[in-house]
Formats: C-alpha cells, sequence, structure tokens
C-alpha cells in the first residue's frame, strides 16, 4: 500500500492536518537544488536537467563524499511506473560515464567553477577521490505513490540488489504556517548497496600523466627528519610491509610530491634509484657515495632495528634516493582544503587540484 505521513499539532491535544494540494512539486526540483540536504545524503550537484546521448533530461545528477553518483528524478506529469523505467533508462546511461566525461558535465553546469574546489567546499576540504562514479545510486521523488510503483521497487531493490528508493513528500499548511514533511520507500539499513552496474568499459579513475605520484613522509617518534630527507636527498618508510611496500615500487625517475602528514607539502623532486633498506643503501654526500648509516642523521631510520623481520614480516626502513627540485622547510609547507592526501606511503598522483596548486606555490612547470 502507498506510504502514508502524517503530521500533527500539538496545543492541549494532538490535532492532524490534512495533506495539502502540493504547491510546491513544481518548486521541488529547485528545493532540492538549494539543499541537497533534503534528500538524506550530502551531494555535490554535477547538474540539472543534464542532456544524456539519449537525447533525454535527468532532473538533477549529483556525487556523494565517496564518489558514488546520484541519478534524482522528480516525479511531474509522468505516472511513477513510468518515472521508474525512466530513471533505469539514465542509469544505463549514467555506469558508462568516466571520471572525465563527470567532470565534462559539471564544468558544463558549472563554468568558472573547478570540479576539485568544489568537492573539496562541499565535503568540509575532504579531496576528490580518485574514483568516481564507481557506484551509482537512484532516487525518484515524489508526492504519491501507487501499489504497482511500490511493488516494483520494492522487487528491484530486494530481489536484484537495483540501488533505487522512494522519497515521499507530503505539503501541509496549518496557521499561515508552511511545512514539508518526507518518508523514504525502503529503510535505509534494507536498501541496496550503490552498485558500479557490471563490467562496461569506462574508467572511474582521474586521469593519470604517467610520471607524478604522491609520498607520505611521516615525521612520528622521531623516525624521520625532513632536514635530513632534504639534506642528503631521500624519502622513506617502514616499520612493517604495510608502510614500506608502495614506496618500494616507485619507479626510477617518478616525479614525487611529498606530504608531511599534519604540515602539507614540503618538496618534489624525481626518484633516482631503487628502494634499499637503510642499512644496505647508498646516499651521496659532496658529490661522494657514503653508507646511509654513516650519515650525520637526526632520524633513527631502524638503523638500530636487531631484528628487521619480525613474525615473518618485513620491518626495514627502506630508503629512496631523491634529486629534489624544489624543497621548503617545515614552517613554510604549503596547503590548501582540498588538496590530496592519505595514509598510502606512496601512490600515483592523480588529483589536478593539487597537482596545479602544488606546482604553482613551488613555482614548476605545469604540464
Amino acid at each position: 500500500m502507498p506510504l502514508e505521513i502524517g503530521l500533527w499539532r500539538v496545543t492541549d491535544k494532538a490535532v492532524q492536518l490534512a495533506p495539502a494540494k502540493m504547491p510546491l512539486e513544481s518548486r521541488l526540483e529547485q528545493l532540492i537544488l538549494d539543499d541537497p540536504a533534503i534528500l538524506e545524503t550530502e551531494l555535490l550537484l554535477i547538474g540539472h536537467q543534464v542532456l544524456t546521448s539519449h537525447g533525454k533530461f535527468i532532473d538533477i545528477l549529483g556525487v556523494d563524499v565517496d564518489g558514488t553518483v546520484h541519478i534524482v528524478e522528480l516525479k511531474r506529469d509522468r505516472t511513477p511506473r513510468e518515472i521508474v523505467a525512466q530513471a533505469l533508462d539514465y542509469a544505463s546511461w549514467v555506469q558508462g560515464l568516466s571520471n572525465e566525461d563527470l567532470r565534462d558535465i559539471f564544468n558544463k553546469h558549472n563554468p568558472g567553477t573547478d570540479f576539485d574546489v568544489a568537492f573539496a567546499e562541499r565535503f568540509g576540504g575532504t579531496p576528490t577521490p580518485d574514483d568516481l562514479n564507481e557506484a551509482h545510486s537512484i532516487t525518484v521523488v515524489a508526492s504519491d505513490l501507487d501499489d504497482s510503483t511500490e511493488r516494483i521497487v520494492q522487487h528491484l531493490s530486494s530481489t536484484y540488489s537495483v540501488p533505487i528508493n522512494v522519497m515521499l513528500f507530503r505539503y501541509f499548511t496549518d496557521q499561515g504556517n508552511d511545512y514539508l514533511a518526507r518518508t523514504w520507500l525502503i529503510p535505509a539499513t534494507q536498501q541496496a548497496v550503490p552498485s558500479g552496474g557490471g563490467a562496461h568499459q569506462r574508467s572511474t579513475k582521474a586521469a593519470w600523466n604517467g610520471s607524478d605520484w604522491y609520498v607520505a613522509f611521516g615525521l612520528e617518534n622521531s623516525t624521520r627528519s625532513w632536514d635530513d630527507a632534504r639534506k642528503y636527498g631521500f624519502v622513506s618508510a617502514g616499520g612493517g610491509e604495510w608502510y614500506s611496500r608502495s614506496l618500494r615500487k616507485l619507479p626510477i625517475g617518478a616525479r614525487i610530491f611529498v606530504y608531511v602528514p599534519g604540515h602539507g607539502y614540503v618538496g618534489v623532486g624525481t626518484v633516482t634509484g631503487p628502494a634499499q633498506p637503510a642499512l644496505e643503501a647508498n646516499l651521496k654526500e659532496n658529490g661522494e657515495e657514503r653508507p646511509f648509516s654513516q650519515l650525520d642523521l637526526n632520524g633513527d631510520y631502524g638503523l638500530h632495528n636487531t631484528a628487521a623481520v619480525q613474525d615473518g614480516a618485513d620491518t626495514n626502513e627502506y630508503i629512496v634516493p631523491v634529486s629534489w627540485e624544489r624543497t621548503v622547510d617545515l614552517p613554510q609547507a604549503f596547503w590548501l582544503k582540498g588538496l590530496f592526501a592519505n595514509q598510502n606511503s606512496a601512490c600515483k598522483l592523480r588529483h589536478e587540484l593539487t597537482l596545479s596548486e602544488v606546482s604553482r606555490a613551488f613555482s614548476l612547470d605545469i604540464d
């Protein structure tokens, strides 16, 4: 049966308010555009009335903090059953959108606005995830729902795990005040997980230029020193497989953007040699190659670790030689809300905002 939404005015006793004809229906799209939180999911709006390759228009297209794309369809003159079919058709188109496609749509609907900056501002400084549109979900917004549509949506969600739901609105007036109430057809605890839509040829990841990498240089427990890294030309990570594995994969010739957690970006340079355990590594000092362990170091780098393998795990600190292009002192570390940062010791750097802003701050050539 169609869901009912009740509202009561409580003074001396509870008086139920009767739903009024919804003059907001023609304004529903604008209400959501003005405040996407109405949908109970924080969204960055990619665009509204988005033209598909089939010549149809998606009412609202948005993305959440995880990179999941949200298709929002409003029931206007179409019957509920037709709007569900229409939303599924839109989803078949959305599932084929690449990372670059979504950015292009955003730029078309938001001229002069940078996607990564807008994402960071919308989600409290969180940088854009590498993957956009790994999954998508469908929300049908309506003021009424018939039995047939309810059965169809419930069946798609529960039997086939289609990430579709219906948000129902009711409009009330009382003593000169207007009220809007909402409810979901399928409770959040029962909703299907947003779907990637199967195997199709598209890239959900931001494009990578093939050369730039992110490196996190942690200073915890005085294990490492940024002054050491600048002076002798290296980055390092270790203390366990999880920390060193990604750093050891840095290829010779990679350009690295170095981030110190809690501070910001402090250097950009080029990898000049393979990763080696600290006790076996050699670096140049004044043009002469010397064992890393014999350098005048402020950090420990596990050089006094007598058990480089513990419980079968490699706990060595690994040293990667670097030719610095530009470095700054820790107090001058560069940081802006929305720049890329994560816990990986090293990973491919695809984040356009970070590449452009750090390059600009460090006076580097921007490809």
